[in-house]
């Protein structure tokens, strides 16, 4: 579990990482709101994919359970 929290959290750094350089917005004078918007999405992300994956992972090693 803890492997997949770690997988899934360097997905959203980089998916994050491309979509902050690949933005075309004008960026904020702040850095600290610069920070904030990027980890604030990278958290939506983590959360986004791991509401996702985490459940079919867990719905298709119970369905090979019970096939077995």
């Amino acid at each position: 579990m803890k492997r997949k929290l770690l997988n899934i959290f360097t997905v959203s750094a980089i998916i994050t990482t491309i979509g902050f350089l690949m933005d075309g917005d004008v960026k904020e004078p702040s850095m600290t709101m610069r920070f904030t918007e990027f980890f604030a999405m990278m958290t939506m992300l983590f959360l986004a994919i791991s509401v996702i994956y985490l459940p079919i992972n867990s719905l298709t090693k119970k369905l090979q359970r019970v096939r077995q």
